[in-house]
């Protein structure tokens, strides 16, 4: 059976400019901490247009020093880049908008229809490297938007959450057997207008309303816990992203209206920080959708784990993801 939860927010939340974030923001936050850039992916191949969105990171379990990132281009499919960030592997997808990896799948929300969402499912070949299509799931009605999928132990069933563009969320497993993948609705909720970010803590749900702020949902519940508020999130709230650091576990936010990113404890969401990747060898981001976060020794360039962030204005050349060591962003923000 599927279970709806109907969300309403409050009244009195600030709201800036829907869709992308202008070039020169409108508001500014609580200042942020600065932190450099160690790394760049090369850019993804469609040029001149908002086509970077969403990264993933995979962690070799049988190497947990080895990763690779996997990216979509929204407008053409889905790159595979080593953490020197060179393009090596890439399969053409159409409008695949967020991305996430469990395993060896690699999973994306499906815009090419539209009318009706799906979720477009590919096998992950670490060592050639290549990705391969396992064809698209049917999740009902409305265009596909936000993606995550929620961290399960090797051999237990993915559970997906879909995020429609009018802020309908579907949470449910994820089947491989059989002709094609199969998406099935365990429990739905709604909230009030667009979102697209999304991050699994374990059973909990993080959402991303863009304009009003970061929902906690559960199959059971349902609460705004951190508001746009022009202080630590500044319109549009995209991309989510979980990290545990000395025995805390972070919610990671992009508060893409004043190129910052909000840092919160979790479950508590005790306010901890903010801080901005600033210009360095590689650049600074700016208008970021999709990020991800991953602890984890990686070798002498990411002894610590890795924060990654999609960069919406990569001029000369066309967007891309950056590579942040996490070790500086924790110790920028005293954690």
């Amino acid at each position: 059976m599927t279970r709806t939860v109907k969300l309403f927010a409050g009244l009195g939340i600030a709201t800036a400019l829907a869709g992308c974030a202008a070039k020169e923001p409108v508001f500014f936050g609580l200042p942020p901490v600065p932190v450099t850039a160690s790394g760049e992916t090369d850019p993804v191949g469609t040029g001149r247009a908002d086509a970077a969105d969403d990264p993933a990171i995979w962690v070799d379990p049988a190497n947990p020093n080895r990763a690779l990132i996997v990216a979509t281009d929204k407008k053409a499919g889905i790159h595979v880049y080593d953490l020197a960030g060179k393009d090596i592997a890439f399969i053409k997808g159409g409008l695949v908008n967020n991305v996430d990896v469990a395993g060896n799948i690699v999973a994306a929300s499906d815009r090419n229809d539209g009318v009706n969402a799906h979720i477009a499912l590919f096998r992950l070949d670490p060592d050639k490297p290549s990705l391969t299509s396992l064809g698209r799931a049917a999740a009902g009605t409305g265009e596909a938007y936000g993606f995550c999928l929620k961290k399960t132990a090797p051999g237990e069933p993915l559970v997906a959450a879909l995020i429609i563009k009018d802020g309908t969320v579907r949470v449910g497993p994820l089947t491989m057997g059989g002709a094609a993948p199969t998406f099935t609705t365990d429990w739905e909720a709604k909230v009030p207008t667009q979102a697209e970010g999304c991050v699994f803590d374990g059973d909990t749900l993080y959402v991303g309303e863009e304009d009003a702020g970061i929902w906690r949902l559960t199959r059971d519940s349902a609460s705004l816990v951190a508001p746009v508020d022009n202080q630590r999130l500044v319109a549009d709230v995209e991309g989510l992203a979980t990290i545990g650091h000395k025995g805390q576990r972070y919610l990671l936010a992009s508060s893409q209206g004043d190129n910052a990113y909000a840092v919160f404890k979790l479950p508590s969401m005790d306010y901890v920080g903010r801080f901005a990747v600033t210009a360095g060898s590689f650049g600074a981001t700016s208008e970021t959708d999709g990020i991800e976060a991953v602890a984890g020794n990686f070798g002498a360039a990411y002894p610590d784990g890795i924060f990654l962030a999609q960069d919406g204005d990569n001029a000369p050349k066309a967007q891309n993801f950056k590579l942040v060591r996490w070790d500086r962003i924790a110790a920028a923000l005293g954690l």
